[in-house]
C-alpha cells in the first residue's frame, strides 16, 4: 500500500530514511545520526492534519556535528507545553488541586487549565444513557468518571485485574514473594558475652550529679526570689502618694534585692530654734563640750534660742553633714537580716529543780591549816576517816576529817622539793600512802593504825627486798629500804626515779601503781608492782608529753593523756584500742566515772569536756564556765552522780552527773554549785579536790595553804 504524503521535502527524505542536511552559511555538510521509521499503514489519510502531527511525533532527536568540533552534540526537537510527555498531552488538565467541584455547581465551567483559561463542563449523560452504554458496550462496567473533569475513564485489563485482588483480599504485585527467604540477623540464642567488652557504666544507675546542682541552684533562687513564679509576678497597683513617715519596708521595689536607706533621725525638742528652758546648756556644759574634740562629742551642736525664725543663721554644719550621709550611702554596705521567729523557753533545755537533786555542798563546813606555802595535793582513804595532803613544804600530814585535827605528819623535804602528788592504797582498810617528792616515791604508813594493819603493810613491802632481782636492760627505778631511823617515823620503801614525777596513781587491787615523769621522755610512763619492786615501761616510743595516767576502774584498760589527745591501751592485749578527741589546746587532768563508760577531761584553756566512749570518741558535752586554767576534775566515786572542777579562778564547780544504765539515753549533766572560798595569790587558785567515798563532801586545797570542807 503505498500513497504520497503531502509533506515537505525534509520530512519525505526521514520517511525514506535517507537524508543529508546542508547548512545555509557555510554550506557544511550535517550528517544524519539516527531516525525513526514509522509504519504508513497506522496512518489513516482521512485526516491530513492528524497525519503531519503523527509524522512530528515519530521523528527523533538527532545529533548535531558542531563546526570546528571533533564531538558530536545532542539536538532535542523543541519542546511546546502539553506535548513530550509520557501521559496524554491532548487532554486539557484541571488546575483546581484538591478542591471540590460541588464548589463549581453554580458555574458553566469546572476548572481552569494551565493557562488560567476556564475548562467548560463537560456533556452529562442522562441515567437512561449511562444504563443504555452499559448493555449495549462490553466494557461499560469497566470505567469510572473522573471527579475532577467529570469525563468518563476506562480501566485497562491490568488495573481491573489489580481492583480485583484488591476485594479479594489478595497481593495485588504478582512479582512480590510473601515467603522470602528470612536471614535471622539476630539469632534467638542467647550469647553469654556482650557485643562489646565494656561493663555498663556507673552513672546510668545512679542519680546525675550535675542535674542535681542545677535544680539545687534553681530552688535556692527560688527560695532567695532571685527567680519570680508565675503567679508571685502579678504586679498589684501601687497609689502614686503614699505617706512619706510610713515604713519603707512596705514600699515595693522594681529589683528584687533593693534595700532602702536608712531614714535620717527626725529632729528633736533641743533643735529648736526656740527649745525649751530645761534643753538650753548651762556654761559648764557649754565648757565642756568646747573642750571636747570633734569625734568624741555626743552631739554635734549645741542648742540655743532665738526670739523668732527670722533671726536663726545659717546651719555652720550642713555641708558636712550632707557630705557624712553621702558617704554612708556610697561606702555603708546594706545587708537584710532575717530574723527568725523562735521562741527562746524552746531554746533552754529543761532540766530538773535543784532541790530535786539534793544533796550536793553547798557550804564551808571545816578548814584545816597546818601547811606552810601551797598544797597540792589531797586524798581520802577507803574508810572516809583520814585525809592526807602535800604541798610545798614536804610534809605530808594525816587529818582527821570530823574533828579537822592533825594526827600525823612525816617530812619527806630533805632536798627542799615540794610534795606533786600523794595517794591512798585502795584497799578495804587503807594503810599505805605514797608521795612523790621530787624523783623520789615514798611509801609511807601512818602510825593511826593499829597493829594487825601495820604488820600486814610492812610484809607486803618487805617481799620484794627478799625476792631475786631481775635487771633489765634499762635500769628504769632504784628501790631502796629505809633504816631503822626512817622505819620508825613510818617510812617503808623509797622508791628512785630519774626525772621529777609528776603524778602516782594506784590499780584497783592495792599492788600496781604508776608514775609519770614528762621529762624522761620515752620512760616518763612507769608501772610498778610492789609485792615485787619491778619497774617496767609501758611505751617503746612516746609521741607527745604524757600529762596524766589513770588505771580503769573496772577493766584491763589504761588511759594516757597527751597534750591533746588520751589514748586508751589494752593491758592484756598490750595495743591501742580507743584515742579520744576532745578538742582542746593542752590537756591538764583527767578522771574516769566509776562504771568506767565516761570520761572528764580538763584543760588550760577553760574548759570541761564530757566524753562518752559508747557514744563516740569525740565530747558528749563542752562546759566552758570558768575563767581561768582547769587543775583538777574528779567524780565521786560513791553513790552520788556527782562530779567537780577547779580552776585558778579561785572557785570550785559543781554538777550533776546522772549516767543511766540503759543505752538508749545520754548523760544527764546540771551545773549546781559554784563555791568560792579559796584565795588567788600570783594568778593561782584551787588545785586539787577530792570526795568523800561515802557522804557528799568535797575537800578542796590551794595557794592559799588550806584545805576546806564543802558540805
Amino acid at each position: 500500500m503505498s500513497f504520497d504524503l503531502n509533506i515537505g521535502e525534509k520530512e519525505k527524505d526521514v520517511a525514506d530514511n535517507k537524508e543529508i542536511l546542508f547548512n545555509e552559511k557555510d554550506d557544511s555538510q550535517w550528517e544524519l545520526l539516527s531516525t525513526s521509521t514509522f509504519d504508513t499503514e497506522d496512518i489513516s489519510g482521512e485526516d491530513d492534519k492528524n497525519e503531519d502531527k503523527k509524522i512530528k511525533n515519530y521523528v527523533s532527536s538527532y545529533k548535531e556535528a558542531v563546526p570546528g568540533k571533533k564531538k558530536y552534540q545532542e539536538k532535542y526537537p523543541e519542546i511546546i507545553p502539553g506535548y513530550g510527555s509520557d501521559s496524554s498531552t491532548e487532554e486539557t488538565f484541571n488546575t483546581i488541586g484538591n478542591i471540590s467541584l460541588e464548589k463549581y455547581e453554580n458555574f458553566p465551567h469546572i476548572g481552569y487549565d494551565i493557562n488560567g483559561k476556564k475548562i467548560m463542563r463537560p456533556i452529562t449523560k442522562t441515567a437512561l444513557d449511562r444504563l443504555l452504554n452499559t448493555i449495549e458496550d462490553n466494557e461499560g462496567w469497566t470505567g469510572i468518571i473522573d471527579k475532577d473533569t467529570g469525563e468518563d475513564i476506562r480501566l485497562t485489563s491490568e488495573e481491573l485485574e489489580i481492583v480485583k485482588k484488591i476485594q479479594e483480599m489478595e497481593i495485588p504485585d504478582d512479582d512480590f514473594n510473601p515467603y522470602e527467604m528470612y536471614v535471622d540477623y539476630f539469632s534467638g540464642k542467647q550469647e553469654k558475652t556482650p557485643l562489646s567488652s565494656a561493663p555498663e557504666p556507673k552513672r546510668r544507675f545512679i542519680p546525675s550529679k550535675n542535674e542535681r546542682k542545677k535544680i539545687m541552684k534553681i530552688v535556692q533562687a527560688i527560695r532567695t526570689g532571685r527567680i519570680v513564679l508565675s503567679k508571685s509576678k502579678e504586679k498589684i497597683k501601687q497609689p502614686l502618694f503614699y505617706d512619706i513617715w510610713t515604713d519603707t519596708s512596705l514600699k515595693s521595689y522594681d529589683h528584687i534585692m533593693h534595700i532602702p536607706a536608712p531614714k535620717i533621725p527626725l529632729p528633736t525638742h533641743d533643735e529648736s530654734y526656740n527649745p525649751p528652758e530645761e534643753y538650753l546648756p548651762s556654761e559648764d556644759e557649754i565648757n565642756k563640750w568646747n573642750n571636747t574634740s570633734y569625734e568624741d562629742r555626743e552631739k554635734k551642736y549645741l542648742p540655743s534660742k532665738y526670739k523668732s525664725l527670722r533671726l536663726v543663721p545659717g546651719y555652720n554644719q550642713f555641708i558636712q553633714e550632707r557630705f557624712e550621709r553621702c558617704l554612708d550611702l556610697y561606702l555603708a554596705p546594706r545587708v537584710r537580716k532575717n530574723r527568725l521567729n523562735i521562741n527562746p523557753e524552746s531554746l533552754i533545755p529543761k532540766l530538773p529543780l535543784l532541790e530535786d537533786l539534793r544533796p550536793f555542798p553547798t557550804r564551808c563546813m571545816i578548814i584545816y591549816e597546818g601547811h606552810k606555802g601551797s598544797i597540792h595535793s589531797i586524798d581520802v582513804d577507803s574508810t572516809g576517816t583520814w585525809l592526807a595532803s602535800g604541798g610545798d613544804d614536804g610534809i605530808v600530814r594525816i587529818w582527821e576529817i570530823i574533828t579537822g585535827r592533825e594526827i600525823w605528819n612525816f617530812n619527806c623535804n630533805d632536798n627542799s622539793e615540794s610534795i606533786n602528788s600523794i595517794a591512798w592504797r585502795p584497799v578495804k582498810n587503807s594503810d599505805i600512802i605514797i608521795a612523790s617528792c621530787g624523783n623520789n616515791i615514798y611509801m609511807l604508813l601512818p602510825s593511826i593504825f593499829n597493829d594487825s594493819i601495820k604488820n600486814s603493810a610492812k610484809e607486803l613491802c618487805n617481799l620484794g627486798f627478799d625476792m631475786e632481782k631481775f635487771q633489765t636492760k634499762q635500769n628504769l627505778s632504784t628501790w631502796l629500804k629505809p633504816n631503822f631511823k626512817q622505819i620508825d617515823k613510818g617510812l617503808l620503801v623509797l622508791l628512785n626515779i630519774k626525772k621529777r614525777i609528776k603524778q602516782v596513781t594506784w590499780h584497783r587491787n592495792g599492788d600496781y601503781f604508776a608514775t609519770v615523769s614528762p621529762e624522761s621522755g620515752n620512760t616518763s610512763v612507769l608501772v610498778h608492782l610492789l609485792s615485787k619492786h619491778q619497774s617496767q615501761s609501758p611505751f617503746k616510743k612516746v609521741k607527745g608529753i604524757i600529762q596524766k595516767v589513770e588505771f580503769h576502774p573496772t577493766k584491763p584498760l589504761f588511759f594516757a593523756a597527751t597534750q591533746r589527745y588520751v589514748k586508751v591501751y589494752n593491758l592484756i592485749k598490750q595495743e591501742l584500742i580507743k584515742i579520744i578527741q576532745p578538742g582542746v589546746k593542752w590537756i591538764s587532768c583527767i578522771d574516769i566515772h566509776p562504771q568506767g563508760d565516761n570520761i572528764i577531761i580538763g584543760s588550760y584553756d577553760k574548759k570541761l569536756i564530757w566524753v562518752d566512749m559508747d557514744l563516740s570518741s569525740k565530747p558528749y558535752k563542752t562546759l566552758c564556765y570558768h575563767a581561768k586554767a582547769l587543775k583538777s576534775v574528779k567524780f565521786h566515786k560513791g553513790q552520788y552522780p556527782l562530779f567537780c572542777s577547779t580552776s585558778d579562778d579561785g572557785t570550785i564547780q559543781v554538777f550533776h552527773g546522772m549516767v543511766y544504765n540503759d543505752l538508749m539515753e545520754n548523760a544527764l549533766l546540771v551545773p549546781l554549785k559554784i563555791l568560792k572560798g579559796h584565795e588567788i595569790k600570783n594568778s593561782l587558785g584551787v588545785f586539787n579536790a577530792q570526795w568523800h567515798p561515802k557522804q557528799p563532801w568535797l575537800f578542796s586545797c590551794g595557794v592559799d595553804a588550806t584545805i576546806r570542807l564543802w558540805t
